[in-house]
């Protein structure tokens, strides 16, 4: 079969392109903006691109499109495929039809976190060789891919809620059947999409009543959002953890890198890793609790949290220049934001910074929904600096100088202004939900030659 992707590019619908290629069939694919890491994958894989949106891409061969949720009506290839009367699919059907049938499917949903705790519970399951497919919004650094069919039943699956295309308005992960659940937490997101939180409860809850009764749903017992939604009806297994349940986890250094996964208040494994902030070793026991449905120990899970090398761009250490360590992250709504800054706070001497450097980039952010909790979610950082992304509908102006914060127009200002004010012992963590126009590592050189020419 050949088929052709549009929105190629984009973490979920390329590392779909892989796993198509590696079921056997050709696979070539169009996007607006092909950059790396995800083109330089694609490319490796021997996978056809295409940049623009123009219909002599698909080729007459082709025998169905995949369309990618971040096209619409009016795009000119969606309009050549409905015209013409081309087959074409939703990137989450394909995968149901193709990929998923008479797997073991673990997926994982929240707010946030999806990706790094898929990349948690896929890389405890290889270490516990069970060899498991996999697909992961993100780049997990100790596979060095987004995606393969693996070599047993088990899958694991970022479950992401966005809608699925623009002829099917259901969030992708309703299609993904899976048979055990971590729902890491639930806030309110994708304004755009979604006109309250009570929206997004329901499609999680269209999710729960997808798993057969022998399943297991995990999740957080403080959560209030994910408690309403399991009050609606839960058919399957239910797992807890977190504070007030029988799975919990006893910190041994503030900053979340040393610690013990906890049954009944005894220590049952211990993890020592490079990662940091509680929101990690919260994902942490949601992994091992998922890998034990599948039989996997606490102890091998912690072994292999231990060895865990996270995921390219969630706190991505890129460099550091004249004793400034530089990091990448993909923050994408304040509660995130908030639970980064406090990890990496959490670990700094008396004498060190946190400077945090921001693009407000996701659809909610540009609408302002946040504004407030923006705000107040980097309270931890000593100096702040933001970047007035394109389509930012309010002012990131007025926020800067009531918090007594940096605001910049073009990635090349703020660069300079960096440049200038970092000092010796600073981290730096830059977030944004886009490419940032290579910030942190353009920073980095920069501070090199900085260093050099001192």
């Amino acid at each position: 079969m050949h088929v052709h992707i549009l929105g190629i590019c984009g973490t979920f619908m390329g590392s779909l392109a892989q796993l198509a290629k590696a079921l056997g069939h050709r696979v070539s694919g169009s996007d607006a903006g092909v950059y790396p890491p995800m083109s330089d994958q694609l490319q490796a894989a021997g996978i056809e691109l295409y940049d623009g949106w123009l219909p002599e891409h698909i080729a007459d061969d082709v025998d169905q499109v995949i369309i990618g949720n971040a096209l619409s009506r009016g795009n000119a290839m969606v309009e050549y495929v409905l015209e013409r009367g081309i087959s074409y699919t939703s990137g989450p059907q394909w995968l149901h039809d193709h990929v998923l049938p008479e797997r073991w499917v673990l997926a994982v949903a929240g707010t946030h976190g999806k990706t790094t705790t898929s990349s948690m519970l896929a890389w405890i399951l290889d270490c516990a060789g069970m060899a498991p497919g996999f697909l992961i919004g993100g780049v997990p650094q100790n596979f060095g891919c987004s995606a393969r069919l693996g070599d047993s039943p088990f899958f694991v699956i970022e479950a992401d809620e966005y809608d699925t295309a623009f002829f099917d308005k259901r969030s992708k992960f309703v299609h993904y059947t899976p048979r055990t659940l971590v729902a890491n937490n639930l806030e309110y997101d994708h304004a755009d999409i979604f006109p309250d939180l009570a929206a997004i409860e329901r499609q999680f809850h269209h999710l729960i009543r997808t798993i057969p009764a022998t399943g297991q749903v995990i999740a957080p017992a403080d959560d209030t959002a994910l408690q309403r939604v399991l009050q609606q009806g839960v058919w399957s297994e239910q797992q807890h953890f977190g504070e007030g349940s029988d799975w919990h986890w006893q910190l041994h250094q503030a900053d979340g890198s040393d610690f013990s996964i906890c049954f009944q208040q005894q220590p049952m494994a211990r993890v020592r890793w490079s990662l940091k902030g509680l929101h990690n070793v919260s994902n942490a026991l949601a992994a091992v609790l998922a890998a034990r449905h599948v039989g996997v120990a606490p102890e091998t899970a912690a072994q292999a949290l231990s060895r865990f090398q996270s995921v390219k761009r969630r706190l991505e250490a890129v460099g550091t220049a004249g004793g400034i360590q530089v990091f990448d992250d993909f923050a994408h709504h304040p509660s995130a934001i908030v639970s980064t800054l406090q990890g990496v706070a959490a670990g700094l001497k008396q004498e060190q910074r946190l400077i945090a450097v921001l693009e407000p980039r996701s659809n909610t952010m540009k609408m302002g929904v946040h504004q407030q909790a923006l705000a107040e979610s980097v309270a931890t950082a000593h100096q702040v600096h933001w970047l007035q992304s394109p389509g930012l509908d309010w002012s990131l102006q007025s926020l800067a100088t009531a918090e007594h914060h940096y605001c910049h127009d073009d990635s090349e200002q703020l660069l300079a202004a960096l440049t200038e004010q970092l000092q010796p012992g600073d981290q730096v963590v830059c977030m944004s939900n886009g490419s940032f126009d290579n910030l942190p590592r353009r920073l980095v050189a920069a501070l090199q030659q900085r260093e050099v020419s001192q």
